[in-house]
């Protein structure tokens, strides 16, 4: 198997758990280190860390071992589950919307539906590893932050009409745009062609 794949996964979920199973020491270490200078090691880790999987899967891709072959209905089914996906991620971002209300983390949830979207569409064993691995950090992430929620009492405000409309606007613009061009340009495959 790839190991530049391999070790962009482990770099990547390395950083991305400590919160997941160990979030007193990662208070701790932002205390002492300073709220800047940890985000500036897990930016750049992650940066390292997302390098090493486009560098890996490409790779495997060009020599791809074949676990199962998808139906092509299960293509289109991908590329139309990827579209709530695009409204979570954005969701994330935009100010009082009610996706975030609801959710909680979208940013996670959309990482959950992008990562068993690309399951369902493709059946390489470099396929299974990278979008296998996303989807059950995804989910223990996503569990993890709703317990941190329960646990804190977090209540995340209703949002507005207005800002709900504008998030599920700017993720179904950003989904066209990927779906329609973006994503042959830097992954070499049209989800609906």
């Amino acid at each position: 198997m790839n190991t530049t794949l391999l070790l962009g996964l482990f770099i990547f979920f390395a950083t991305h758990s400590v919160r997941i199973i160990a979030d007193d020491w990662r208070s701790a270490a932002i205390v002492r280190l300073g709220p800047l200078p940890w985000k500036s090691l897990i930016v750049i880790l992650s940066l390292i860390s997302f390098g090493l999987m486009v560098w890996g899967y490409g790779t495997a891709r060009s020599a791809p071992v074949e676990l199962w072959s998808p139906p092509r209905l299960a293509g289109y089914l991908a590329a139309l589950l990827t579209l709530p996906a695009f409204i979570l991620l954005v969701a994330a971002y935009v100010p009082g919307n009610r996706l975030k209300a609801a959710v909680g983390h979208p940013m996670v949830a959309g990482v959950k539906l992008w990562a068993l979207s690309h399951l369902l569409a493709n059946g390489n064993l470099a396929d299974v590893l990278l979008f296998g691995s996303f989807l059950v950090w995804a989910g223990l992430s996503f569990s993890a932050a709703r317990r941190r929620d329960r646990r804190a009492g977090t209540c995340y405000p209703v949002g507005t009409l207005l800002q709900t409309l504008l998030t599920i606007f700017i993720g179904g613009l950003a989904w066209i745009i990927f779906a329609v061009s973006l994503h042959e340009i830097l992954i070499g495959v049209r989800p609906f062609g």
